[in-house]
């Protein structure tokens, strides 16, 4: 009987590293006959990632603090390391070589980023945010319009801005608003597009819309929710967890999810607050929704 060999393939979906690690083990899963190789890929935003290797770098310690790679490598359920420790063991182990260029997986990553996103059939948008005037990047959101087309309409609208002003007068746009609350441990909060204190702002249908679904669930960090002030007030205001938050999920609509930009809602958790008001200036500086070619 052959020996089995189990290669566990964890990545960034956009990296080039993750697709030459990939297509390595599919080589040898269909070229290696010595053995019966089992190959488990799994490739993850930006967001995903960065919390898998946190609780890698908890569980395994040592030297993979240090680790700050796109790609990491199992084989039987233990843990490798990098794709080149990984390019190591095999042409140790089954004398296999990759001499494909960097640039095939260069291009791999693009192709295969953009294939992602629209094979999920969701709308992505994006915040560009800056702390005390200085930006510290863009933030992308996976919005779920199967779950919440209605939701996911009113918050593209006011990330691009393309409604104008309401009947009130107020300008239908996220671009410069404040990111006014901070509850550590908990969500932030922004969206309020009148003065920025948490206690205005409108939606694109009007003062505020309806619940439309509590499907979606507070699960983890990262859930991009609408905030309200009772049942059927929906405004313009949203949040997004720092933490699982279920007991929000029969009260607030989540709609969406961050899948880039990890680093940058750590650093708006990390703001002094006062009664939970960041101290420092933290803003919306740009707002939009990307727009994926046919």
């Amino acid at each position: 009987m052959k020996d089995k060999v189990t290669l566990k393939v964890f990545g960034l979906i956009k990296d080039p590293a993750f697709y030459a690690g990939k297509s390595i083990a599919l080589d040898l899963q269909n070229a290696i006959t010595d053995y019966v190789i089992e190959v488990e890929i799994q490739e993850m935003f930006e967001f995903d990632w960065k919390m898998f290797l946190n609780k890698v770098q908890i569980l395994e310690k040592g030297s993979m603090w240090a680790f700050d790679g796109s790609v990491l490598f199992y084989k039987n359920e233990e843990l490798l390391g990098s794709l080149k420790d990984f390019e190591q063991m095999v042409e140790e182990k089954f004398h296999y070589r990759n001499y494909r260029p960097s640039s095939l997986y260069e291009a791999f990553a693009d192709e295969g980023y953009q294939k992602y996103l629209k094979a999920s059939n969701h709308s992505f948008a994006y915040f560009d945010i800056a702390i005390s005037g200085e930006s510290v990047g863009r933030m992308l959101m996976e919005l779920f319009t199967d779950i919440c087309p209605k939701t996911c309409e009113n918050f593209k609208a006011l990330c691009t801005g393309e409604r104008g002003r309401s009947q009130s007068g107020l300008k239908l746009h996220y671009q410069n608003s404040l990111i006014h609350r901070i509850v550590k441990n908990g969500w932030i909060q922004g969206g309020d597009i009148d003065q920025g204190i948490g206690n205005g702002g409108e939606s694109i249908y009007g003062p505020v819309f309806e619940d439309e679904s509590f499907a979606m669930k507070h699960d983890k960090p990262g859930i991009l929710g609408m905030v309200n002030k009772g049942r059927h007030t929906n405004g313009s205001q949203f949040y997004i967890t720092l933490q699982p938050a279920k007991w929000m999920d029969t009260k607030y609509v989540a709609f969406g999810r961050v899948i880039e930009g990890y680093d940058i809602l750590k650093k708006l958790e990390n703001q002094d607050t006062f009664n939970e008001r960041p101290k420092h200036d933290c803003r919306l500086l740009l707002s939009g929704v990307i727009c994926l070619d046919s």
